[in-house]
């Protein structure tokens, strides 16, 4: 399907005339849109939706809203304070191209019906107050975040968990390890381990379906900048979106996330974006670029400084280095998240800062000496995060960093790892398991609640949830490998 609505995205520094709601409907009767489907986002990350028929959607369900049952999502309400409200932002509006039946999708925000506000455990809510933060703050007019989200494509994918057994199975025509499969005439040509950056097909086995993906999410009004192979065997992927602001980038990011899992589903093949799925190759991370502008001057510009940064951009990075522990429990949020974030490779598990070294947990890029392109890359996380929450917590690191100065370890150009053991003990990891950086968020959130950006009961509920639904259910189970280790004891 090629039908669309126009896009709301801008170039930087213009402003997007403002979509309302007349507007959304008469596009949709325009495009042959026969339904309306209503999408916000849970606690954990994941689109949530329902759908009317389009005679439904009037201006008064902009006004009014949609009613749904609030106990069903994760992280929100209880059982005895169901109700809730969507509010569709026409903003938001586009033609789901995965679908075959027309289809106009809305993200919407959510509202409490008793009060009237909106609601706190709304991720988007947290990204908009983040935004409006930023502007009281003085420090800025506009944050611009740009997402790497990598994820893997495979053939096939088998898992299960109980009582007497727990196993995966992963399959790729593209993986190396099928080489000698037989049974079917086998035309080689995989990339090798650690080796899928970037040979040409036939090697590159999923250019068109990239191509696909890519075109979809252009359809649905995402810029993007390139597509490609990245450096693992079986598939895994890179396709990046053009830098938006905050809150918009967020409603890319799982725009994003929806179309790569569905154009994938329906050639065969099934994507995910679990930071580590297969032991032995690079994990799929989400680095993370970031600038700060004050009307059309980029602020983390400095012609004298170091790697072309400005004090701004150095006591940005002062707060996210700080702050990173506990940014990691929003930031690489799942305990498969530590599986990639591990010493002794090249994981950005670094606490320091530099221009070129990929293990540091903030680089520099230096692709290009124009003032618009200065900004700071954020390495540590990973796609299974939510990106509102993520996005907002980064920022408010950063302002906290750049509000009280503060100064990020010296910067290193070297390879950490062939340090000498002496240089290298003064260089501090990040956490190394899930349960590490939810102790480093309860301790360490002042700077997330300036503003009332992100609340109390927020953060409560997402330290109870995570160490209920992720750290306390895999720390109960038999790992596999285990039995490898021990069954002779």
């Amino acid at each position: 399907m090629t039908a669309t609505l126009e896009p709301t995205a801008t170039v930087k520094g213009a402003k997007a005339p403002a979509a309302s709601p007349a507007d959304v409907i008469r596009k949709a009767h325009e495009a042959g849109v026969q339904v309306v489907d209503v999408r916000f986002c849970d606690l954990p990350g994941t689109w949530q939706h329902f759908s009317v028929p389009l005679k439904e959607l009037t201006e008064d369900v902009f006004r009014e809203g949609l009613g749904f049952d609030g106990s069903s999502i994760r992280g929100f309400q209880a059982i005895n304070e169901s109700d809730m409200l969507l509010f569709p932002d026409a903003a938001s509006a586009f033609v789901d191209p995965c679908l075959q039946v027309p289809t106009l999708a809305l993200i919407c925000d959510v509202v409490d019906p008793v009060t009237g506000e909106r609601y706190s455990r709304d991720p988007r809510y947290v990204a908009r107050k983040a935004e409006e933060y930023l502007i009281k703050s003085g420090v800025a007019t506009t944050a611009y975040f740009g997402p790497e989200a990598e994820f893997y494509i495979f053939n096939s994918v088998r898992f299960d968990q109980n009582a007497h057994e727990g196993y995966y199975h992963i399959d790729s025509e593209e993986g190396i390890w099928n080489s000698g499969a037989n049974g079917s005439p086998n035309l080689g040509h995989r990339p090798r381990h650690k080796e899928g950056y970037f040979p040409v097909p036939p090697v590159d086995r999923l250019q068109d379906l990239r191509s696909k993906i890519m075109l979809a999410l252009i359809a649905s009004g995402v810029e993007v900048e390139v597509h490609h192979h990245e450096v693992g065997t079986a598939g895994q992927t890179e396709i990046d979106m053009r830098f938006k602001t905050l809150t918009r980038m967020g409603d890319q990011l799982l725009m994003y996330k929806y179309i790569v899992k569905n154009v994938c589903h329906q050639h065969g093949y099934t994507a995910t974006f679990m930071p580590k799925p297969m032991f032995g190759d690079n994990g799929s991370g989400m680095h993370v670029h970031m600038s700060l502008w004050k009307d059309d001057k980029n602020l983390f510009f400095d012609a004298n400084g170091y790697a072309l940064i400005s004090d701004t951009a150095r006591w940005y990075i002062g707060g996210l280095i700080k702050h990173a522990p506990a940014l990691l429990a929003f930031a690489a949020p799942t305990t498969n998240s530590y599986r990639r974030l591990v010493p002794g490779y090249e994981a950005p598990i670094n606490l320091i800062y530099s221009q070129r070294n990929r293990s540091a947990i903030c680089r520099i890029p230096v692709y290009s000496t124009s003032p618009k392109a200065k900004r700071v890359e954020f390495r540590a996380p990973d796609p299974s995060s939510n990106p509102y929450l993520t996005f907002a917590a980064l920022l408010m690191a950063g302002l906290d960093g750049v509000k009280n100065k503060i100064e990020p370890p010296k910067p290193m150009d070297v390879d950490l790892y062939e340090l000498e053991p002496a240089e290298r003990k003064h260089v501090k990891n990040t956490p190394g398991s899930l349960e590490e950086s939810l102790a480093a968020l309860e301790a360490d959130h002042d700077f997330l609640l300036q503003g009332d950006v992100f609340t109390p009961d927020l953060i409560e509920t997402w330290l109870a949830y995570k160490r209920a639904k992720d750290v306390d259910p895999v720390r109960l189970r038999p790992h596999p490998y285990e039995f490898f280790l021990y069954y002779d004891v």
